[in-house]
């Protein structure tokens, strides 16, 4: 098999020579051309198309597929001419609706004669690159019909003559609106485009022009946005109802830019109206509304966001920088959760979450919250009064969302540590006072401090936590240890670590020999079981239980601090003491006896003893006896508990000097930190990078962190530069 030779088949042209007939061309072209009329006429039922398919077919085999093509333009040419015509002498309504039936008799009859030229669009059209049937047909229509001069326009016109009805509130016939657009769109997207599409939106773009003006000149703010807003879903269900579906953007746009990109500064400044009386009132429908159009348009969020923070940064700075309004710190910080929930709601209800206008509240608070200096302690204030008594029978979980509001006011602070040593203080009235609703709610916040701020911020508050408890455990085994104490004054010691309570002074004062007795078997005990420690009593910081019996034998338990108790036990042995000789008995300063003899007999229903001559203000000549004619409905009064209040200015003075000093060897410390890592660095840079660094804690003073470079290179820390005096350098 291998070995045979391949033949090359070959087949060879036919011999027999075709004549065909001079005149076929034209005959068959006849047939045709008069089926193609009858076509037209709606008479095609008697046309054999089979018949007619082969004679397209015969014609374009014997090369005649020029004249097949040019005969079938001419005579749909002049059968569009007739019918443009019909279409040009329709009247009034008729117009549109003889357009639309021309249009589509003028698609059934393509799509015939498309069927009978079929061999003629597969071979010549396509060997020939011209223009195939169907296409062919469309452009025809274009060219003959609605390019014609007389249709061109009116059909125009008359088009944008309904859209302007339906917008003023006509009801049009939208079925035939949307075949005859589709029309347009069956003949192409530039004949779309060109030929309705530009002009009805240049027609819309100046009717929304005049409609806005007239709008904006009646309307308030909330009326003109819903107004925009109707507008809008008006012309999307325009386009979904017999427009192209890519012009919704478009016309969208339009509406866009006249009624809110062009009016954007008067409506959101409109008086009265706009989008701060909406902030005010708590517009949440209109300021919905006004967020979802104005994101629309370029800047439209920008302005919006931008007029807010304006507002609230005038509203806080209003509210911070009042003094009526700085009276009371609880109503104080109330206010500003107040406002804070009040612009979140806003935010959550009309603007979506958006987290730039989240930011933009955030940075807003963080401005004016410290712009008042009393801040940090107000803050702290605010949180004692909750946790001495505003949280009684609030469910865990109300809390909790307390708790996470003032931590949310506290992360504004920039000075947290200011915020710490207020904090410190009220925490430590509140433990020794045992005036604390919750321990669970005085834990979770110092927890809340913990994670934000650190280990550093709350070990001491954590410190004094464990001073109490172990107080307890140390009054345990002090009484198990002295059975026979079990009769007569009780006595109750909490013995506090120096470092991790407020620093205050010892402050001397005479005990009543019964109490005097206890703390110095106390002391004994406890210096006992602890070797190398050493206690100093703070009597300004205690209090005291006492049972007191009045003129009419009537019984009362009164709740005292440590130096009231020292003045009243006085009155056991004397009917008549004056303020010298109390100030001898007592040795308590000249200031706290004041203010504790205050307390005890100028405060209405307080006033345990009587004082002569009567006056609100305690003088050196002054003379004190009980008050036998005391009465009160309660049979436990409380007098002059010790309550956390606004500091006084000298006090304010002392806590602000203890804060600078505390901040001293922290500033000290970045400095180090930084050069250690650095090794050179010039001036500007070690004041920022310090800045940074210490931020979470407090904002540093420029000036105290150039006095720190000094002290450092006092003590050979660092070094100036031989050359360049701006620059530092470290030494290890």
């Amino acid at each position: 098999m291998s070995n045979q030779k391949k033949r090359n088949f070959q087949i060879e042209a036919f011999k027999h020579r075709v004549v065909v007939d001079p005149k076929y061309a034209d005959k068959t072209w006849q047939i045709l051309e008069r089926a193609i009329h009858q076509i037209y006429n709606q008479d095609a039922s008697g046309l054999s198309f089979e018949e007619l398919y082969r004679n397209a077919y015969n014609m374009v085999l014997h090369k005649f597929g020029e004249k097949l093509y040019t005969g079938f333009i001419a005579t749909m040419t002049s059968h569009l001419k007739e019918k443009s015509k019909l279409i040009e002498a329709a009247q009034g309504g008729s117009f549109l609706e003889e357009i639309n039936k021309k249009w589509n008799e003028h698609n059934k009859a393509l799509e015939m004669i498309r069927d009978i030229l079929m061999y003629m669009d597969r071979t010549y059209i396509e060997s020939t690159k011209k223009t195939h049937v169907h296409p062919m047909g469309l452009n025809l229509w274009r060219d003959n019909v609605v390019h014609f001069t007389k249709i061109h326009t009116r059909l125009l016109n008359t088009l944008l003559d309904l859209v302007q009805k339906e917008r003023t509130g006509e009801v049009i016939d939208r079925g035939l609106m949307r075949n005859v657009i589709k029309m347009f769109m069956d003949l192409g997207e530039s004949v779309y485009q060109e030929d309705f599409e530009k002009p009805f939106l240049d027609a819309s773009s100046e009717f929304y022009k005049v409609e806005s003006q007239e709008f904006i000149e009646s309307c308030d703010c909330g009326d003109y946005l819903k107004k925009a807003e109707k507008r809008l879903t008006e012309e999307i269900e325009r386009v979904a109802h017999y427009l192209d579906a890519k012009s919704e953007e478009k016309i969208t746009s339009v509406v866009e830019k006249e009624m809110i990109a062009n009016h954007m500064q008067r409506l959101v400044h409109m008086e009265n109206s706009g989008l701060v009386n909406m902030l005010l009132n708590d517009k949440y429908d209109d300021l919905g509304r006004m967020y979802n159009l104005f994101r629309r348009v370029t800047n439209g969020l920008v302005t919006v966001r931008d007029v807010m923070t304006s507002h609230l940064r005038e509203m806080g700075k209003q509210l911070v920088t009042d003094p009526e309004k700085s009276k009371d710190p609880v109503e104080f910080v109330q206010r500003l959760l107040d406002e804070r929930d009040k612009y979140d709601k806003i935010i959550s209800t009309a603007f979506g979450n958006d987290k730039t206008f989240q930011n933009a509240l955030n940075s807003s608070f963080e401005y004016f919250i410290n712009l008042n200096a009393r801040s940090p302690e107000f803050i702290s204030l605010f949180v004692d009064d909750k946790l001495r008594k505003g949280l009684k029978g609030i469910a865990d979980v109300d809390v909790e969302v307390i708790l996470d509001k003032v931590m949310m006011l506290f992360r504004y602070l920039q000075e947290k540590d200011v915020f710490e040593k207020y904090y410190k203080q009220h925490l430590a009235k509140r433990l020794l006072s045992g005036k604390t609703v919750s321990d669970e709610a005085e834990r979770s916040l110092i927890v809340k401090l913990k994670t934000e701020c650190g280990y550093q911020f709350t070990s001491k508050l954590e410190g004094m936590f464990t001073d109490m408890k172990t107080s307890e455990d140390t009054m345990r085994g002090f009484y198990g240890s002295h059975p026979e104490l079990s009769e007569g004054p009780t006595l109750i010691v909490q013995v506090l670590t120096t470092g991790s309570w407020p620093t205050q002074p010892a402050v001397p004062c005479n005990l009543p020999a019964e109490v005097s007795v206890l703390c110095e078997k106390f002391r004994s005990y406890y210096l006992g079981t602890h070797t190398g420690r050493r206690l100093s009593w703070q009597t300004n910081m205690g209090t005291a239980d006492i049972k007191a019996i009045f003129g009419k034998g009537q019984k009362h338990e009164l709740n005292v601090s440590t130096f009231q108790m020292c003045v009243l036990m006085l009155f056991n042995n004397s009917d008549r003491l004056s303020y010298k000789e109390i100030e001898q008995a007592t040795e308590i300063p000249a200031a706290d006896l004041k203010r504790c003899l205050q307390s005890l007999a100028c405060v209405k229903g307080k006033n345990v003893i009587k004082k002569e001559p009567m006056s609100k203000d305690i003088g050196e000549e002054d003379s004190f006896v009980v008050n036998d004619k005391f009465t009160s409905k309660f049979y436990k009064v409380k007098i002059g508990t010790v309550v956390a209040q606004k500091e006084t200015e000298p006090e304010k003075q002392e806590t602000r000097q203890r804060v600078e000093e505390d901040r001293k060897p922290q500033i000290e410390a970045a400095i180090v930190r930084i050069m250690k890592s650095r090794k050179i660095l010039d001036h500007n840079n070690i004041i920022a990078e310090v800045t940074k660094q210490l931020q979470p804690r407090f904002l540093a003073n420029p000036t105290e962190i150039k006095k720190r470079i000094e002290s450092l290179i006092e003590r050979d820390f660092l070094e100036r530069d031989s050359t360049d005096r701006k620059l530092y350098r470290y030494l290890a």
